[in-house]
């Protein structure tokens, strides 16, 4: 008969800790809402910013012009002493720009701010904007361009929120070697050369697990052949799939 009161009491438990943790947290939120007014008060992109402190948990609500502000404004509320969460019910309110508009400002500006690295070519990310909601895609080999890439977006006026799909490559001496012959083969030839003082390398190489892909854009069907016929010509690759595009370079990828 003992047993039937265990499931009763151990509720009763549960019950009563969640009450004293949330009679604790409640104890900071004058203190912490004190804290958080004086530190969106110091920033004049958070003017139109409000919050609110219940059991520790702080909403911020009202409007920003950027979503990175969006962002900082969080990082910023983090940082107070006896927060325990965050709703970031912040809209970002600035320019109305046309997705297609917002779409090839920032295809643009993510081409060509990584112009000049040893991996630029290495890396393929896309851009598709849907509502102001900025969605990326491609594969990189390592972080560096794709929290450039999101860094961008997320500071680009008109952009309401930022989706990241890119898939980070896995480390590989085999496919890094893979990738080094395939520009090699590609850059050398006498037609495709053209492309290896572009300044945003339209052809770019992808090599996951010995898979190449190229993606990128180019000026003539005769060159997107070519691409393909060397990059198939290298010994290694498992596979060769030839997604270039023919637009006189114009393309949405880094």
């Amino acid at each position: 008969m003992k047993k039937r009161f265990i499931p009763a009491t151990v509720a009763l438990l549960v019950l009563l800790s969640m009450t004293a943790v949330a009679a604790t947290s409640g104890r900071y939120d004058g203190q912490i809402q004190q804290a958080v007014s004086q530190k969106l008060q110091k920033d004049k992109q958070f003017k139109s910013v409000t919050s609110s402190v219940e059991d520790g948990i702080v909403t911020l609500t009202g409007t920003v012009n950027l979503y990175q502000d969006k962002l900082d404004a969080q990082k910023k509320i983090k940082k107070v002493d006896h927060v325990n969460g965050i709703r970031n019910d912040l809209t970002v309110a600035g320019a109305n720009v046309p997705d297609s508009k917002l779409q090839a400002q920032l295809a643009k500006k993510i081409a060509y701010d990584r112009v000049g690295y040893s991996d630029n070519a290495f890396n393929y990310v896309e851009v598709n904007v849907t509502d102001g909601v900025v969605t990326l895609t491609g594969d990189v080999v390592w972080d560096p361009p794709l929290d450039s890439a999101i860094a961008i977006a997320n500071r680009m006026p008109g952009v309401k929120d930022v989706v990241s799909e890119v898939n980070v490559l896995p480390t590989s001496n085999f496919d890094d070697s893979l990738r080094a012959r395939t520009a090699r083969a590609i850059y050398r030839d006498s037609v495709l050369s053209k492309y290896a003082i572009d300044p945003v390398r339209p052809i770019r190489i992808v090599v996951d697990n010995g898979h190449v892909t190229l993606y990128g854009a180019v000026a003539t069907t005769m060159d997107k052949d070519v691409a393909g016929v060397r990059a198939s010509g290298v010994f290694g690759a498992f596979s060769v799939e030839n997604k270039l595009v023919v637009d006189n370079g114009q393309a949405r990828g880094l």
